[in-house]
């Protein structure tokens, strides 16, 4: 690793002491006068012309001097690196169950490309945002079963989400009672500090043996919030009817039905709230809205590990103030 490598200097100000070099030159030309003596002669024949070696090198024990004082300079001003090390600690983790109706009338074209698919884009940008939680889904139509458990592995949750289908395997039909309950059964063991259902449905409760006021209840028992999601147009919407030979759906007008008010007992029962997405951007917002009040709280730590870099600068200095008095005295004979 390069020495220089994101090197700070905790006392910048000492560089202001470079100042100090001229006068360390201008004071070692000065005394380099007082000890060369001067002869006069009458004459300088018979004398070698020339400069001694000795001479010539002379000033290798400036330029070794200036170094030592550079990097003791330096070396006040403290040049340090510094590690960084973060921790993130979650201090309230959420558990969150998305239910899901997958009954036919999610096949409605008011949302684009149709309910179901806009809840499915939303939910798994949803999941996307939540990587400190652990999220489940359920899905429902006259009946409801388990997709995932709650899990941590946001890829399973995603997994989830994107193969959630009208496949005729449900009962037809919308049991929310049914789906809520399945939610509640998928929370009631959690330990977590919160626990949040988001249920979506675009109709009014018609199947399932569970009343949804049963489940509602359930679910305050356990501790569990529900957020109810409305899901449809105001007035009518292109939805199935009926299907064709090779499986595809005619569709035609049908108005929007949605037991509002169950949905808002639900939630003001919980402790949740009601929201109603009539299209693809109110959906969005709600979620966004689901996702601001249902935060999971975080605290970071930053450990900061401090290496100081001056030592190896003064060793480096010492040695070379060495060099210069080995010099000096041993080999230039010089006594000042």
């Amino acid at each position: 690793m390069n020495w220089f490598n994101n090197i700070e200097f905790q006392d910048p100000q000492m560089f202001w002491l470079f100042l100090l070099l001229p006068l360390i030159i201008g004071y070692y030309l000065w005394t380099w006068r007082k000890q060369n003596a001067n002869v006069q002669v009458s004459s300088i024949k018979g004398f070698k012309a020339g400069r001694s070696l000795l001479a010539t090198f002379r000033p290798v024990l400036l330029v070794l001097r200036l170094l030592a004082v550079s990097l003791l300079i330096t070396a006040m001003a403290r040049p340090q690196t510094t590690d960084v090390t973060t921790k993130t600690k979650t201090t309230n983790g959420i558990d969150i169950v998305l239910a899901v109706d997958v009954s036919a009338s999610m096949l409605a074209r008011d949302l684009k490309p149709d309910r179901l698919e806009a809840t499915k884009e939303v939910a798994a940008d949803f999941i996307n945002g939540r990587p400190n939680d652990r999220i489940g889904v359920v899905v429902y139509a006259g009946e409801a079963y388990t997709k995932t458990p709650i899990t941590t592995d946001k890829s399973v949750s995603l997994r989830a989400v994107n193969s959630i289908a009208f496949d005729g395997v449900l009962e037809n039909g919308t049991a929310i009672g049914m789906g809520l309950a399945t939610a509640v059964n998928r929370l009631k063991e959690s330990e977590a500090l919160s626990k949040v259902i988001i249920l979506m449905t675009d109709g009014v409760n018609n199947s399932g043996f569970i009343d949804p006021k049963i489940a509602s209840e359930l679910a305050v028992e356990y501790g569990i919030k529900v957020y109810t999601i409305g899901i449809g147009t105001n007035g009518n919407a292109p939805s199935p009817y009926s299907r064709n030979l090779d499986g595809s759906f005619n569709f035609r007008l049908m108005p929007v039905e949605i037991d509002e008010e169950l949905m808002k007992q639900i939630a003001v029962d919980t402790g949740g709230e009601y929201f109603r997405a009539t299209n693809n951007k109110k959906l969005e917002e709600i979620y966004a809205e689901i996702d601001k009040l249902e935060k999971t709280e975080i605290e970071q730590f930053e450990f900061f590990n401090v290496e100081e870099k001056y030592r190896d600068l003064v060793l480096l200095a010492l040695i070379l103030l060495g060099v210069e008095m080995l010099l000096k005295y041993k080999v230039f004979r010089t006594v000042a």
